[in-house]
């Protein structure tokens, strides 16, 4: 396997967070979900969740299946979104540095094996998800744009996914 295909592909590849459902992760022995929040539960300028984000993290939770949310966004920005949810929390996380996923699985007592990492980008979710034992699904980004700061990670990204559609390992629409 190469260093390419073992760091940076993604376990799974999905249009959305609505694609992941309670029962499918139940069959996989999941219990916890990492997930990051700009453009991937909504876009990066929506402050607060969406009624279907609501309903998916609702669904999650009654299925007993715990979610903490892990950004490298500031305080402020990660808790106005997640504490109407009630959810856990990391902010400044500092991905793909996994000790903010470490710090997760440890506060919901769960291992890296029954937890997956949901995120939008290839070069901080699923390189600190992949780098650190845990199942990546990766999401189609909510907005077709980003904050300044996130684009020199999208042009490698692009690289990357086209490379992997080449050798048949991924496949995804536009």
């Amino acid at each position: 396997m190469s260093i390419l295909k073992k760091y940076l592909m993604p376990s799974k590849y999905v249009k959305n967070i609505f694609e992941i459902t309670p029962q499918e992760l139940e069959a996989q022995g999941v219990k916890a979900i990492i997930t990051d929040l700009d453009n991937t539960l909504v876009g990066w300028d929506v402050e607060l969740a969406t009624e279907e984000v609501v309903t998916w993290f609702n669904q999650m939770a009654e299925a007993g299946i715990k979610i903490t949310i892990v950004s490298n966004n500031n305080e402020t920005r990660v808790a106005t979104f997640a504490t109407p949810l009630e959810v856990d929390y990391i902010f400044n996380a500092r991905k793909p540095m996994g000790l903010a996923f470490k710090k997760a699985t440890k506060a919901m007592a769960v291992t890296p094996g029954e937890t997956v990492v949901i995120g939008d980008q290839m070069m901080t979710d699923v390189l600190a998800a992949n780098s650190n034992g845990f199942y990546s699904i990766m999401v189609v980004p909510v907005k077709s744009n980003d904050e300044w700061k996130t684009r020199v990670n999208r042009m490698m990204e692009r690289r990357f996914l086209a490379y992997f559609k080449r050798k048949g390992y991924i496949s995804w629409e536009e």
